[in-house]
């Protein structure tokens, strides 16, 4: 028997395959965030940028975080959902920028974007691209200004370093040469902390980038000298605990405290005197850049181009004092605070 289809019905298939493809081709734009925590302000903010940028592209966004500064498998573990799930970008703060390093290729090797913020991987062409203040020069910054703000005291110093964790991401490298390089110490190889030789260091210790650990590091850092009067700190919650640290002893108001984020609470610790300096960086910017580069790249398969003269994109840092120095460029505490964030 022969079967015939009438016109009506023939047009009412192609109708339906048209509506389908054209549901398949709306459906939106899927990216992963991907942060060290989801507690430290600065990742906070980050994923307020990345959340709003998303909303406003009218892309699907799921975002991940490490149970702590350092749980990189959390981070791996999330590599590998958002793999499955097929999203088009992944944007992360990497704990283990070396380790993590084949995960993401996985991700990249499976047709996503995949970039880095704030702290480069290791290698950085591990990237797609990375969006990042420039670290380096945030740390020369608080080494200038620690510099400049001891004068002669500055070649008797008795410095301590408060870094992020035992991995030395290359995020914490690039802040502690960076303060070397402005304060006047050869940091002999750049890209490893603690094989200096400069005896006015007097150590190195971690603190997970939170308050309870920069408390802690700087009461053992103060064991091995009680004469510590510079600290480096890896972020403003590090030097937060630092500061209590320094209180505990009578020492808070003798000893210059350097920092790098720009946080609300950092900048507030700069107008009240707790940190000397610190270095301010914008993540809502970080996070929203990276978002667009995902939709571009989702639109027309353009990948995002470094700053010129970099290899990164670069979002901007400012130091922020309310004790300026000649020849260090800055703005005050006031001018923070209309400019930070958490």
């Amino acid at each position: 028997m022969k079967r015939t289809v009438s016109l009506s019905s023939f047009a009412g298939c192609v109708l339906a395959a048209a509506l389908s493809v054209g549901t398949a081709q709306a459906a939106p734009v899927s990216a992963c965030l991907i942060t060290k925590t989801d507690t430290n302000p600065f990742f906070v903010k980050m994923k307020e940028g990345a959340t709003a940028k998303a909303k406003e592209l009218g892309m699907t966004l799921k975002t991940y975080a490490g149970k702590i500064d350092g749980d990189s498998e959390s981070q791996v573990a999330a590599i590998e959902t958002c793999i499955a799930d097929g999203v088009k970008g992944i944007l992360i703060t990497a704990s283990d920028t070396k380790g993590i390093v084949p995960n993401l290729q996985k991700a990249r090797e499976a047709g996503i974007l995949v970039i880095a913020l704030d702290t480069p991987l290791d290698p950085a062409s591990a990237a797609d691209m990375t969006f990042a203040t420039d670290n380096l020069l945030a740390g020369k910054l608080i080494g200038q200004w620690a510099k400049e703000t001891l004068g002669d005291k500055a070649k008797d110093a008795r410095v301590a370093f408060l870094d992020l964790n035992a991995s030395q991401p290359s995020v914490d490298v690039l802040r502690d040469q960076g303060f070397m390089l402005g304060f006047g110490i050869d940091p002999k190889d750049p890209n490893v902390i603690g094989d200096e030789s400069d005896p006015r260091i007097v150590g190195h210790d971690v603190t997970n980038g939170n308050e309870e650990g920069g408390r802690a590091a700087m009461e053992n850092l103060l064991q091995k000298d009680p004469n510590i009067n510079v600290v480096h700190t890896i972020n403003e919650p590090a030097a937060a605990g630092a500061y209590e640290a320094l209180k505990a002893v009578g020492r808070e108001k003798d000893v210059l405290i350097v920092s790098i984020d720009g946080g609300c609470p950092g900048v507030r610790n700069v107008a009240d005197g707790v940190i000397g300096a610190t270095s301010q960086q914008y993540p809502l910017q970080m996070a929203a850049l990276g978002i667009d580069a995902v939709k571009t790249f989702a639109d027309t398969g353009a990948k995002p181009v470094p700053t010129q003269g970099k290899d990164y994109v670069n979002t901007g840092v400012q130091l922020v004092t309310d004790k300026p120095v000649p020849g260090v460029r800055s703005i005050d505490s006031k001018a923070g605070l209309k400019k930070c964030w958490g």
